[in-house]
């Protein structure tokens, strides 16, 4: 092997130690990125839980003490955040299931999902807010008190998970925008770089 053929296998070797580092860096930043994608929804998991739970606290106790309107408020709301909790117990179960060795096009697509699953809700809420708005007045003209409290609890309640969803999508649209620069890093791990080593 003359010092031609030496010179070029070093820089083959170096450039695969270097490509390796660079992989070995990227996944650790995905696998950071991805874990900290799973730490918002577990935090909003549990604000969403604890607004359950408070919600069928209080609706459950001032349910029993009322009548009429209020009455009905409470019932909606206790009814309302009972699929709430179970909504917030199962997110927060699958937000603890951190899967291993996810890529780039996996955490790419993962975070698009929680992107658009977030902005579906909040088209939902307003639907909520909308369909309170309708039963409210649709009790008023017809003297229905029930028919008012349910709307006002709706309207109440899709209020709330209009601003939950609006700030959690806040957040992960924020932490989204980081992906250009792991996107980058892995551009220059698979590229490496070339040198023109004349061979006579």
């Amino acid at each position: 092997m003359n010092q031609k053929q030496v010179f070029f296998f070093l820089i083959i070797v170096f450039s695969f130690c270097l490509s390796t580092e660079i992989f070995a860096q990227t996944s650790e930043e995905l696998s950071g990125f991805n874990e900290m994608r799973l730490d918002y929804n577990r935090k909003g998991m549990l604000i969403l839980g604890t607004w359950a739970i408070g919600n069928m606290i209080w609706g459950g106790i001032a349910a029993g003490q009322t009548t009429g309107e209020v009455k009905a408020f409470h019932q909606m709301n206790l009814y309302w955040n009972s699929v709430n909790l179970l909504i917030a117990g199962f997110g927060y179960w699958q937000a603890t299931q951190n899967p291993d060795n996810l890529g780039l096009l996996e955490t790419i697509n993962a975070q698009n999902s929680i992107e658009k699953i977030l902005l579906f809700n909040a088209a939902l809420d307003v639907a909520y807010v909308s369909s309170g708005f309708y039963l409210k007045e649709r009790g008023l003209r017809k003297s229905n008190l029930k028919l008012q409290g349910f709307g006002k609890a709706l309207m109440l309640q899709g209020a709330f998970l209009f601003v939950f969803d609006g700030v959690m999508y806040a957040f992960h649209q924020q932490h989204g925008q980081e992906i250009p620069a792991i996107f980058e890093q892995l551009t220059l791990g698979l590229t490496g770089f070339s040198l023109n080593i004349p061979l006579n």
